[in-house]
């Protein structure tokens, strides 16, 4: 079904930006306040994403119904 390939898509989007970031994550406990920046920017991403999944999902469960 393409919702159900649209959340997989999504939540694999969703693990990308996160693991994108996880460089970022390390410059920032070393000090860098600009990493701090675009890891904030980056989780901002993730929680949209995150909120397209649980809207999918939630359409999808009601759809069954």
């Amino acid at each position: 079904m393409y919702s159900e390939n649209n959340v997989v898509k999504t939540m694999i989007a969703m693990e990308r930006v996160f693991e994108s970031c996880a460089k970022d994550a390390e410059k920032f406990v070393e000090g860098n306040n600009s990493a701090g920046t675009r890891v904030r920017k980056a989780m901002q991403t993730v929680k949209s994403l995150a909120q397209e999944v649980r809207v999918e999902v939630q359409d999808q469960k009601n759809a069954k119904f």
